[in-house]
């Protein structure tokens, strides 16, 4: 026992030695995450600031467009060297299911306009995105001078008049996340210091910031993910970095809770305290703001340095969140339907058309969607010939069945309303997470989950029961997003309150812990003798003779 407890409190006290500043950053970048702005531009904040339409008659089809930039779109893929997607564990199974490999065609195609110019936006099925011109269907890039005149027009319609300047062009932004399909970006700046990141590729603006956005993000999602490692040239380190603390922080909370509850005496039902009724052991300032922030802190502190362990999926616990490129090529189906591929653009009806600014071509298997998009986010199915207003039952469940293979699908039904693992962030919209939503259960041992958007066809959302579990353990104890407490203020007041305690326990955790350093590494000093007076052993003598 004597062993057991040793260990318990040398575990305890040299982990909070080593992380004590770790987590003390942890808990103070968390407050600029709460309030930072998503470091990508959403979809309803890109439709907000995008260019009326107003088709024309004599713009291309997307299927001329698309057949006049082939060898173009070719060059461009041999010059990118790309390769099949990885199709992981999921991909595997639906390709052995469905055959082999689909070839490369179209899954999503916009019609939009760029400073004046119509393109079609396109992503083909292997994920390359292309801008085809509209006019003669040739492939285009967005030049320094064009990202100019975007910027100039976001701004613009943000009652923001500014002088710009594009101050670089980069493939890897550090600000953006998951975007190397439409690499590179001119970042584009003005005096105020307002920045936006636009595609190179598409023209989209991929993100925009002030300088106090940039500031919170720089004290929050960076140095919070280590992301300073990946700016050092450690990048490949930063996954094993984070498990290793995460791990070393849930031991340390752990062993923190242990010793807190085994040193607590309340002096409950007549048992005894500590000396002047002290209900703690300690009378050192410091010493007590550990005990007590850890002792009424610790388990929320342990539910995120837990959850941030799981989120690196330690041993690959959890399967994959992602749907594969080759799953999602399966899910739309081999054939381009005609509908889709030879639609003239023509004048859209007076009615609202200057609020267009884009058109979307969706497809599943043989069906296809024309949605017109409106500057505020709203969807308007329009009256094409082959074309229908929304995907039929039937169409959403083949879709689902050319991923599942052989499994057969358990049920679907339409939901109204969000649920515990399809549901908003703090800043999305409907525009983000739209509603009403198809869930497709399969009747397969992972019980995988399918969301769908009825509308437009997406492939929303995909969890099995390991995903599921996830879910919980990462999301729902680092986030607490769900049921009454994700509303805000309520969600606010719960996370300040708790990150405060953290912060208390960091603090105090770098002080008793530079304590222990420095009682450990200097030098004792030698005692030195103290000399006894002969009159004082005499009279020891005479007294120990009485």
């Amino acid at each position: 026992m004597k062993s057991l407890n040793w260990l318990l409190y040398e575990t305890h006290r040299w982990l909070g030695v080593v992380l004590a500043l770790f987590m003390f950053f942890w808990f103070f970048t968390g407050i600029a995450i709460i309030y930072a702005t998503p470091t990508t531009q959403s979809r309803s904040q890109q439709l907000a600031h995008a260019e009326s339409l107003a088709p024309e008659a004599g713009w291309l089809s997307l299927g001329e467009a698309w057949d006049r930039s082939a060898d173009q779109r070719q060059a461009f893929a041999a010059q990118r060297k790309t390769k099949p997607a990885n199709m992981g564990e999921h991909g595997a199974k639906a390709g052995a299911a469905n055959g082999g490999e689909n070839p490369v065609g179209i899954a999503d195609a916009r019609l939009v306009r760029r400073i004046g110019e119509p393109l079609w936006l396109v992503e083909d099925t292997k994920g390359l995105r292309f801008a085809l011109s509209a006019i003669d269907g040739s492939l285009r890039e967005t030049s320094v001078e064009q990202a100019l005149r975007i910027a100039d027009d976001w701004f613009k319609r943000d009652g923001i008049n500014q002088n710009l300047k594009v101050l670089e062009t980069v493939d890897a932004p550090i600000i953006l996340r998951n975007q190397d399909a439409l690499k590179p970006f001119h970042r584009v700046a003005s005096d105020d210091g307002d920045e936006l990141l636009i595609s190179a590729r598409t023209g989209e603006v991929l993100h925009a910031s002030t300088r106090v956005d940039r500031a919170f993000y720089y004290a929050g999602n960076w140095l919070h993910l280590f992301k300073p490692l990946e700016a050092i040239g450690l990048g490949q380190y930063r996954h094993d970095v984070q498990l290793w603390s995460g791990l070393g922080a849930t031991i340390a909370c752990i062993t923190g809770l242990i010793i807190g509850w085994l040193r607590w005496r309340p002096g409950f039902n007549g048992k005894p305290t500590y000396s002047q009724g002290r209900t703690q052991p300690y009378r050192e300032f410091w010493f007590k703001w550990h005990f007590w922030s850890g002792l009424i802190g610790g388990t929320v502190a342990l539910s995120w340095a837990l959850s941030g362990f799981i989120d690196t999926n330690p041993g690959k616990l959890f399967s994959e969140g992602n749907t594969s490129r080759e799953e999602l090529s399966h899910y739309l189906g081999k054939d381009l339907p005609e509908a889709m591929r030879n639609w003239q653009p023509e004048p859209l009806g007076e009615a609202g058309a200057a609020d267009i600014v884009e058109l979307g071509w969706r497809r599943l298997g043989g069906e296809a969607v024309l949605l017109a998009y409106g500057r505020d986010g709203q969807r308007l199915p329009q009256t094409v010939a082959q074309a229908v207003p929304q995907f039929s039952k039937t169409s959403l469940s083949d879709a689902v069945q050319r991923i599942a293979g052989d499994t057969e699908i358990a049920s679907q039904e339409l939901l109204d309303d969000y649920d515990s693992y399809y549901y908003p962030r703090h800043h999305q919209s409907l525009v983000e997470k739209p509603l009403p939503v198809v869930a497709v259960q399969l009747a397969d041992e992972a019980g995988t989950r399918f969301y769908l958007d009825p509308q437009d066809g997406r492939l929303l959302a995909r969890l099995d029961r390991s995903r599921r579990v996830y879910r919980w353990l990462y999301s729902g104890l680092h986030h607490w997003d769900f049921g009454w407490l994700y509303q805000r203020p309520i969600w606010d007041a719960w996370m300040l309150t708790w990150v405060a305690f953290g912060l208390v326990l960091g603090a105090s955790s770098l002080v008793v812990g530079w304590r222990r350093l420095k009682k450990t590494f200097t030098p004792s000093k030698k005692r030195r003798p103290v000399a006894v007076a002969p009159t004082v052993g005499k009279l020891a003598t005479e007294t120990a003779g009485d």
